[in-house]
């Protein structure tokens, strides 16, 4: 009894560092996509990103011997290639591109409000008056950050950005909730989406703005964007779920997040983050935590 409680208590522990973890290098990432699109085209990191993630997930599975699909995952798992890396990462560097890295991540992060949203018509999920009260309070977050982005950037914000941004939260929440469908391990499926999406992705690199130079700059900032947000912080979140038995607890370390890229961002992008935008942010997260304790646990993933 003794024993076992010891090894559940190393298990937590090891579970909580793995999710801390995956919370540092998730905080890097909105400062990532901005140097690499400093460098690199939309097409050229996302295809430099994306192949990078794949020969990490091609050595995991070789590692483990996790490769195989259920025979009902492989078209699932080319759409969700579709959607992730390809579609969403599109939309989301197109809005990083436009938009300050400060308003940007914030808005991308209320997919968890979209994936709740979706939930009612999808997987027909009531939405309960405590969730109803979180989206209402991380919506007049993003308000007040867009209202104060505004005083910031004289009136330049990239409505098109903006759009941009909420869209990539349509898209990420449509694939989590696609996830729900799959009957294989998150590895054996990551690496048959990344293996559809990377054809795609040549293909479209190749007919707008060509291979990248392969400068050693370029490689490190493909290597961000493909390990940090795509491939090891994956395995690191998956390892953290695996280990722990208080899922919403680790689910909840998730939330430091935007408070440590923001702290990147100022120092690292020398971006102008105002009060407001700090205030903002507190909000929307505060509106996700209170809707993440009455959600499913898809809704808990990242």
């Amino acid at each position: 009894m003794e024993v076992s409680s010891i090894d559940s208590g190393m298990r937590e522990r090891r579970a909580i560092q793995f999710g801390l973890i995956s919370v540092l290098l998730w905080s890097s990432v909105a400062t990532g996509f901005k140097l690499g699109l400093s460098v690199l085209s939309i097409t050229q990191l996302l295809w430099l990103g994306t192949l990078i993630s794949w020969i990490l997930f091609s050595l995991a599975i070789i590692i483990t011997g996790r490769w195989r699909l259920s025979k009902d995952d492989y078209a699932l798992a080319a759409i969700l290639g579709l959607i992730n890396p390809c579609l969403y990462y599109l939309i989301l560097f197109s809005a990083y591109d436009r938009l300050p890295a400060y308003i940007a991540q914030p808005l991308n992060y209320t997919w968890a409000i979209t994936l709740a949203l979706l939930s009612i018509p999808i997987l027909r999920q009531s939405l309960s008056l405590q969730a109803f009260a979180g989206i209402l309070i991380s919506y007049a977050g993003v308000v007040l950050l867009l209202a104060t982005s505004q005083e910031l950037a004289d009136g330049r914000l990239d409505a098109l950005g903006i759009a941009l941004a909420l869209v990539s939260t349509l898209l990420w929440a449509t694939y989590w909730l696609l996830n729900t469908r799959a009957r294989s391990g998150p590895l054996a499926l990551m690496f048959w989406s990344f293996s559809a999406a990377l054809p795609v992705l040549t293909l479209i690199m190749h007919l707008t703005d060509g291979p990248p130079a392969w400068h050693a700059e370029q490689l490190l900032y493909g290597a961000w964007v493909g390990l940090l947000e795509m491939g090891v912080t994956f395995l690191t979140w998956q390892q953290a779920l695996r280990l722990t038995q208080n899922t919403a607890r680790i689910g909840q370390l998730i939330f430091l997040s935007p408070f440590l890229s923001l702290v990147l961002i100022y120092f690292i992008l020398n971006e102008p983050i105002g009060p407001g935008a700090l205030v903002a942010l507190i909000i929307i997260v505060t509106g996700l935590i209170v809707t993440q304790r009455s959600a499913t646990p898809t809704a808990r993933l990242r």
